[in-house]
């Protein structure tokens, strides 16, 4: 099943409390707590507060949103146990985290292999507390792409590591899909939301064919524009028999308006799936 949620982080500015009557106004079946404001890493009191309001109005935690970077955080000062700790007060059933801070072309094997490390490192702690780590699939970390993605997949094969999965930006419908369906065995959560690159869109467009320039080539949308496109994700996300949230994320002009509007389109589009 395809259940429709919101990263937190999307309404950043808005209490925990707003956040939760949002959802639950129109129809979210949960949230993955962003693991700054909403609830940040330690703040044992603050976690168990947000954890119970949510359940409390029948939502539910799909996973807490750590910045957690494997095998680079724990000596800049950011303690995997906090955030664990803080994961567990929330009752989040997932971590999620980021692998490392750079881009795969950037790092060498002592530097993946450290990424490696640590992640079997902190999947073992989580494991001991019912809760799976799930990894960012972003730029700025080894999972930067889609084929380094499933490479660093292979990596890890700890049986409570898995990966998020969201639309990688500069390329075309089939490479997304593609990748999507290389990580399918091991894919927790979505994140939501339809962006395109202005007038390079029409072409049959990969990163590797030029950079891509923040902001001139990120162009934010109304969901509804991508329905096409989500359909076809769905479809295969939905192969697995398993439970998956679609996360709503990166709304245009981040507008409480345009997530209400969004939310509308994710619940419809996740109906049959």
């Amino acid at each position: 099943m395809i259940k429709a949620g919101i990263c937190t982080i999307t309404l950043a500015r808005y209490s925990p409390e707003s956040i939760i009557a949002f959802a639950s106004e129109t129809g979210l079946q949960g949230m993955e707590w962003w693991g700054g404001e909403h609830v940040p890493p330690g703040d044992i009191s603050t976690a168990q507060k947000v954890g119970n309001l949510t359940r409390s109005t029948g939502l539910e935690v799909a996973s807490y949103g750590a910045y957690y970077r494997a095998g680079i955080s724990e000596s800049e000062g950011l303690s995997f146990n906090d955030i664990l700790a803080s994961a567990s007060a929330l009752g989040a059933p997932a971590i999620r985290v980021w692998a490392g801070d750079k881009d795969t072309s950037q790092a060498d094997s002592s530097y993946i292999q450290k990424v490696v490390d640590d992640t079997h490192r902190i999947a073992d702690m989580a494991a001991a507390q019912d809760i799976s780590i799930t990894f960012e699939f972003h730029g700025g970390s080894l999972t930067d792409n889609s084929a380094n993605a499933v490479a660093f997949s292979k990596r890890v094969p700890h049986p409570n590591v898995f990966f998020s999965w969201q639309p990688p930006h500069g390329y075309d419908l089939l490479h997304k899909l593609h990748g999507l369906i290389g990580l399918i065995d091991r894919l927790s959560t979505l994140h939501t939301y339809h962006w395109t690159i202005g007038s390079y869109e029409a072409n049959t467009l990969n990163e590797t064919i030029r950079p891509l320039v923040y902001p001139d080539d990120f162009h934010r949308h109304p969901l509804s524009d991508g329905e096409n496109h989500w359909k076809k994700y769905f479809k295969i996300a939905s192969q697995t028999r398993r439970d998956h949230f679609a996360l709503l994320e990166f709304v245009k002009n981040d507008t409480l308006a345009q997530a209400r509007e969004d939310a509308a389109t994710l619940i419809r589009l996740t109906n049959g799936f």
